[in-house]
């Protein structure tokens, strides 16, 4: 059976999934901090405003589009619709054309079209002056269909409403260590240009107003994709990057082939297993220097030559095979162990080698810098 779908291509469940609240991210100490902020901004605002009522002679005192700004104001302090600007401008230009409206059309004796004329006309001031606020569109509407005519309506109340609901703004988020105003421009660091280049080319292709800033929208990016880059880190094991082709040598494996195994394959150490591929031991580039005592750099070839060339008969006065000079201590690590925790082994015991064992003790893989270093970047990549 066909799923039906919406005109916009959605399929009719998420059609009307679309009309469902999301969880609102916050905990119930910023709950708090927000409704607390709304209570003294519009307490304080309203009595300070009542108090020059005396002044200015005026009956309201108090315009009902500031309860609107409170809420943008302490509960989104970060958003760009609620920055100084924004509000104080936002609500007295909106309030100056509402205004305006009344006057244009009040001869038609059609508040429908001035109701809609109004907004339109704040919405559009707003965005001209970049200072869009939604209750921008409250405060035109209010003029507008309450016939307010006197364009110093919009200097008090409104002004001045504005301009002390912002005042209690700056004050309690920056008490309750909230940045407000909020910079909505952060100059770009030279190694970003690229993604500076490529988030401002996303925004200009989804070409909608979005209620964060941009640099906001940035580092939001980049801290989930520090989290995601963490988080795949952290799921790694290392039997997922391990090298599992493994190149073995045993305790009676002569020097000369061993060396030859370190030549050909262009690897750094051989693991030495038993007949039970259980670890023994490892032997290294260094372990053969030092049973060379290539100490300096003179007679480097002879010696070297010297140590690798089978000693004829039963006694001999050099080691013979790896078992003579390989390492017996070795740092291992289980195939189910995560690979964070190789980081510190790398970093800071000079490790360049990690044999991997199984439950059974079976040598199973190996892990090199250069793996771990590999599994780093994809993880990196992934992230991104």
């Amino acid at each position: 059976m066909n799923t039906p779908h919406r005109p916009d291509g959605a399929t009719a469940p998420a059609w009307w999934r679309a009309f469902l609240p999301a969880r609102t991210p916050i905990n119930a100490r910023e709950r708090l901090r927000t409704v607390v902020g709304g209570l003294l901004g519009i307490a304080l605002t309203a009595l300070l405003s009542h108090l020059a009522s005396r002044s200015f002679g005026a009956a309201v005192w108090l315009v009902a589009p500031m309860g609107a700004s409170a809420v943008l104001v302490f509960a989104a302090p970060a958003s760009p619709m609620a920055q100084p600007w924004a509000v104080v401008a936002g609500n007295t230009v909106s309030a100056l054309v509402g205004i305006a409206m009344f006057h244009f059309t009040a001869a038609l004796g059609m508040p429908e079209l001035t109701a809609g004329l109004a907004v339109a006309g704040a919405m559009a001031a707003m965005l001209a002056l970049r200072c869009l606020h939604p209750p921008g569109g409250a405060s035109a509407l209010l003029m507008a269909l309450n016939g307010i005519s006197s364009p110093l309506f919009a200097l008090y109340p409104v002004l001045l409403n504005s301009v002390l609901l912002v005042a209690a703004g700056i004050a309690y988020n920056h008490a309750t260590r909230r940045p407000y105003p909020h910079p909505q421009i952060v100059a770009p660091k030279p190694a970003e240009a690229g993604l500076d280049a490529d988030l401002d080319a996303v925004l200009a292709h989804y070409n909608q107003v979005l209620d964060i800033s941009r640099d906001d929208l940035k580092a939001l990016l980049a801290e989930t994709s520090l989290r995601s880059y963490q988080r795949q880190l952290a799921e790694l094991r290392c039997s997922d990057v391990m090298s599992r082709t493994l190149i073995t040598v045993e305790f009676g494996t002569s020097l000369q082939e061993a060396w030859a195994l370190l030549r050909e394959k262009r690897i750094k150490a051989l693991p030495v297993v038993d007949n039970f591929q259980r670890l023994v031991g490892i032997v290294t580039l260094a372990d053969f220097m030092r049973a060379a005592e290539l100490d300096a750099f003179d007679g480097m070839d002879s010696k070297l030559r010297q140590l690798l060339r089978p000693t004829p008969g039963f006694k001999s006065s050099k080691p013979e095979v790896v078992g003579q000079i390989m390492a017996r201590t070795v740092r291992v690590i289980s195939a189910q162990r995560h690979l964070a925790e190789l980081l510190p082994l790398f970093a800071s015991t000079g490790h360049h080698h990690i044999p991997v064992i199984a439950e059974d003790k079976r040598l199973v893989g190996i892990i090199t810098q250069s793996d771990l270093v590999t599994a780093l970047s994809r993880a990196g990549q992934g992230a991104g």
